[in-house]
């Protein structure tokens, strides 16, 4: 099978008729060595548990696949980014933590590191964009409440809300959890933005970072 049948199929056939490795092969453009695109690609989703987990894997750790290498690793992690930042959440009204919990685990709920989702609403609760703020290790990162202010006052946000995932699964809050959510609530209220909630995702389960003080 040569390298461009898979871009033949998705021409002729659509997206949805391609199995998970042609749409790879498609991403990667060619195999390595002694080995069509196709086998490759099917070489990673062997390796990586399949799409959701090779969708975790990072530039860096693609990169040393052999036949991969920086610029393939790239189009994958922007590939599998870029998916993630569809949101069908647009226009929903959030009533509930479990509505922000929802949200966040479907934006950042499979991530290995840390990542803080701010979800900007208007003045009935809809939300208006959810973007991730803040990354960092697999043990922590840090909620820029400056940042999280600017963003909410240039999207014209009337209420927000905040997320963040521990990769370890537990979600339980820390002391920093609660600290920073304190500190976000009241300068929320100092400048007129409704603060509705700060939830911690694990796996799937969550909980309410305001409900646990």
């Amino acid at each position: 099978m040569t390298s461009d049948q898979p871009r033949e199929r998705l021409i002729s056939l659509g997206a949805g008729a391609l199995s998970d490795a042609e749409l790879v092969a498609i991403h990667l453009g060619t195999g390595r060595k002694g080995e069509g695109v196709l086998t490759l690609a099917r070489s990673l989703l062997t390796e990586w548990g399949g799409v959701g987990g090779l969708a975790r894997a990072d530039v860096d750790e693609l990169s040393r696949t052999p036949g991969v290498g920086p610029a393939k690793a790239c189009r994958l992690v922007a590939a599998f980014t870029l998916a993630d930042r569809i949101s069908p959440h647009d226009g929903v009204t959030v009533t509930t933590s479990a509505d922000i919990a929802k949200i966040a685990a479907s934006r950042i709920g499979r991530a290995r590191t840390e990542q803080v989702l701010l979800i900007l609403m208007d003045g009935g609760n809809r939300v208006r964009r959810a973007v991730t703020v803040a990354s960092g290790g697999a043990t922590g990162s840090l909620v820029p409440v400056r940042d999280v202010l600017a963003l909410a006052f240039r999207h014209d946000a009337v209420a927000i809300a905040l997320a963040h995932n521990h990769p370890g699964g537990s979600v339980e809050p820390s002391a920093d959890d609660v600290s920073v959510t304190e500190r976000l609530r009241r300068a929320c209220d100092e400048v007129g933005v409704r603060f509705l909630d700060h939830v911690v995702v694990g796996g799937a389960q969550w909980r309410s970072v305001t409900a646990s003080r």
